[in-house]
């Protein structure tokens, strides 16, 4: 429902015709603004004196807590004949908020570090439903017969099994093109910002956890299709299916309108036009699609090459095919259509190579990568389509080059200031149309315009990363400030998202226009020009519009099922934006990264980690592991059980610990396990049984010499706990921690009659040193967890690798912090 006071003000004085719409309002982003970050808003009026001053005021008291001018006053745009914007950058402190410039108000808002926090998992839900093969909403598979082949050296007609993947949107197209770009960003995402995620659900898109990120689960599904479409060395093909799809809205089932029974067609990468009816695209080769998957492999290698190594090589054995093919049929490979001339008429293809070349590089440390990708990063220094007020559908595709910033993160000095220097020779084309209207907008308005917004968003975010510089700061927020209600319809372009605002309700969905299923997390296609809008085949609006006082001249957008140019969701769309999202969740989370309310990273910004140890019911190798702390002058965390702290033997221990200034804290009295292992949402113990255990915990810390002032962090027993611990740990004024995932540290209890469990110590030293090495942030702000004993089955003892390991991560340039100073 929606709910702004605009919209509420309007429906009221239409329905009894008492008064004209208002005359001005404030759009704002209503998923909030960061702390930190900038914070704008814009006044739109019609016919109206626009004001000089704006009040922030506290929506909880109706005090003003900043006054700001409303500075240069930008002329008409859209349905305005003003506007100007409201700049609270200066204000940080959190809160609910509202801004009134004279009469105006705009709708409540809150400043918090938290306002994007789970929103990258609340994409997640759509690209979830739109799963091809076992669709998890509807909890039933289709498309179950994919497909057979057309075009390809084998007969056409020939059965080949390429079901799964996703559908492109509201259609049930499937195409290498989107879906590649889709699985990279969602690797992108799992490998840029892993502690914003979730895992509540199962690889097959179900309800449950798995103990793997759900970003992570869900872009494997997109690389096992994509596996699917490239299953040999000289075999690739690009889509599944045609335009003949379009039947009308229809749930995803068995389709049989082409010609085959229930299979669909499947069209090989020839290199050459391709067109079933009369209309023929314009491919001239295979290399976009090739650099796709290479590049899509090549990170899904990188990711998984520690945690499943067979799965990681295949990945690794197609990126090198697809670079191959690439290399071989240079040019763009279109895809194709039968009834109608609509196509994604990509015409680039040399961002794709070098993306492609960027991941190998990461890969294989070979050079030639670097001097290929370098090669194709020269021949498209910036993307088309920025600074232009057009281009055809999906023309310049990804909508930015990835490659640039793949290959700038991996390069120093000169080649890393060249690649930073293209992408902002892109940002100052786009500035250079933006900063002429209050809402910074310089994209162009055409179809799937917020792809291309979320995208030069993300560009925006990467030349900041490069550079250090703040310079295009207020453009990019701006651009996602739009996505949210920062816009002349004052809506949201996310459906669901905020769940109290005004966000799309009847976009052009199947699941919600004939399964009533919420379509959450979608973004939708976003605003066209009106004369785009005019000139479309097939489009009438189901209802009267509720935008109607801010449509325009300029452009167009409805929340009405009618509109499949501006409200259809889009699948890679919607992946972009979780990249982007979880970039800003991540900025909001500052110094601390968090999981289930339990923090479990510090500041990834700076080169330092603290080493945690855990004890229970093994103190074997304590003696050890305190003297290498206090030979190499490394200030550790142990967190032991009450158990562990009642046993005398361990009374010396725990004194010369405490006097070496070492943190000692809490792992739980009796070692429960607090929440079931698959679902854990599933709690195991009351709140009762649970604050029980934990005073118990505390009152043998003091028995011990600990005061609980001292000892203001709780690690969970097993290291594995859910939100109401967190909270119910918060609630007793402690902070639950956990140790970063990525590493096997705390896999160093297990021992060989475990099985497949076990891993050894060389194979956990291992595993640290490649993860430093492959994430960009490495151990930044690492709790790199182990355990102080172990079972006396496990005779390769790890705390036995314990100086090896500081020296090695003290020569990479860490520095081993206290617990209290790491996540200060």
């Amino acid at each position: 429902m929606k709910i702004t006071l605009l919209v509420i003000t309007l429906l009221g004085l239409y329905i009894f015709g008492q008064a004209e719409p208002p005359a001005a309002c404030i759009r704002i982003n209503q998923l909030g603004y960061l702390p930190a970050g900038v914070k704008a808003a814009v006044w739109g009026g019609k016919n109206t004196t626009p004001p000089q001053r704006f009040q922030l005021i506290a929506a909880a008291t109706g005090k003003v807590v900043f006054t700001g001018s409303t500075g240069k006053l930008f002329g008409a745009y859209g349905p305005f004949s003003q506007t100007c914007r409201l700049d609270f950058s200066a204000f940080t402190s959190p809160g609910n908020y509202y801004l009134k410039t004279d009469s105006i108000v705009s709708p409540a808002f809150r400043i918090d570090d938290d306002v994007y926090a789970g929103t990258p998992d609340f994409l997640l839900r759509y690209m979830r439903q739109q799963r091809s093969g076992f669709n998890p909403v509807l909890k039933d598979s289709c498309h179950t017969h994919d497909g057979y082949t057309m075009y390809g050296p084998m007969p056409d007609s020939t059965h080949i099994d390429v079901v799964g993947g996703w559908h492109d949107a509201t259609d049930y197209l499937q195409y290498v093109t989107t879906s590649a770009n889709a699985t990279f960003h969602l690797l992108a995402a799992y490998r840029d910002f892993q502690g914003v995620f979730g895992d509540e659900y199962a690889a097959n898109g179900l309800s449950g956890s798995n103990h793997i990120k759900d970003v992570l689960d869900e872009a494997k599904w997109g690389l096992d299709w994509l596996l699917k479409m490239h299953p040999a060395a000289t075999i690739m093909f690009n889509q599944i299916a045609d335009d003949r799809d379009h039947h009308g809205l229809r749930l995803p089932g068995e389709d049989n309108f082409y010609g085959k029974g229930f299979e669909r067609p499947v069209y090989f990468c020839t290199g050459l036009p391709q067109g079933l009816g009369k209309y023929k695209n314009k491919t001239t080769g295979v290399a976009s699609t090739a650099g796709k998957f290479s590049s899509a492999f090549a990170l899904g290698y990188t990711l998984l090459q520690h945690s499943d190594s067979n799965y990681a090589q295949l990945l690794k054995t197609r990126a090198l095919s697809a670079w191959q093919m690439g290399i071989q049929q240079p040019g763009v490979c279109q895809t194709a259509s039968v009834l109608s001339p609509y196509i994604y008429a990509e015409d680039n293809w040399t961002d794709d190579m070098e993306l492609a070349a960027a991941a190998l590089l990461q890969v294989t440390e070979n050079e030639e990568y670097r001097r290929a990708a370098g090669k194709y990063a020269a021949s498209e220094k910036v993307t088309p389509w920025l600074g232009a007020d057009t281009a055809h559908h999906y023309q310049w595709y990804p909508f930015i080059n990835l490659g640039h910033y793949e290959l700038a993160r991996q390069s120093k000095g000169a080649e890393r200031a060249e690649l930073t220097g293209y992408y902002e020779t892109g940002i100052e084309r786009v500035w250079n149309k933006a900063r002429q209207n209050a809402f910074y907008r310089g994209i162009p308005f055409i179809w799937c315009s917020n792809n291309l917004t979320t995208s030069f968003a993300i560009q925006c975010y990467w030349y900041r990363q490069l550079s250090g510089k703040n310079t295009f700061a207020a453009l990019e927020q701006a651009n996602i400030d739009w996505l949210f209600g920062c816009n002349p319809w004052g809506t949201s372009m996310v459906y669901g998202l905020p769940a109290s605002g005004d966000a799309p309700t009847d976009p052009h969905a199947a699941f919600s226009a004939v399964g009533h299923y919420r379509v959450d997390g979608g973004l939708v296609d976003g605003p066209v020009y009106t004369n785009i809008y005019k000139n479309l085949i097939g489009i009438r609006l189901s209802k009267p519009d509720v935008y109607a006082d801010f449509q325009s001249d300029l452009a167009v957008y409805h929340d009405d099922v009618g509109d499949y140019s501006t409200n259809e969701p889009t699948m890679d769309g919607t992946a972009s934006l979780v990249y982007l999202l979880a970039a800003k969740a991540q900025e909001g989370a500052g110094k601390r990264q968090y999981d289930h309310g339990g923090i479990v990273r510090g500041d990834s910004s700076k080169k330092q980690l603290t080493l945690v140890f855990t004890g229970d019911e093994f103190a074997d190798g304590g003696p050890l592991i305190r003297k290498t702390l206090q030979q190499l002058q490394v200030k550790a965390a142990f967190f032991f059980t009450g158990k562990f702290y009642q046993q005398p033997a361990n009374r010396v221990l725990l004194r010369q610990l405490k006097a070496d200034g070492h943190y000692l804290g809490a792992h739980g009295d009796q070692h429960l396990l607090y929440c079931d292992w698959q679902n854990r949402d599933s709690l195991l113990v009351s709140k009762q049984q649970f604050l029980d255990d934990l005073r118990a915990n505390y009152e043998k810390m003091a028995a011990a010499g600990i005061s609980a002032t001292a000892a203001p962090f709780f690690l969970p027993a097993y290291e594995w706990y859910n939100d109401s611990i967190a909270a119910w740990t918060a609630g007793v004024g402690l902070q639950l921690v956990n140790f970063t995932p990525g590493t096997r540290s705390n896999a160093d209890y297990t021992y060989p009659s475990m099985g497949k469990q076990y891993r050894s110590s060389n194979t956990i030293y291992e595993s640290i040193l490649a993860y430093e090495e492959n994430r960009p942030a490495g151990l930044n702000g690492f709790l790199l967890l182990m355990h102080i004993g172990t079972d006396p089955r496990r005779t390769d003892k790890f705390y036995q690798q314990l100086p090896a390991l500081i020296g090695a991560l003290k020569k990479r340039g860490y520095h081993f912090t206290s617990l209290n100073t790491l996540l200060r």
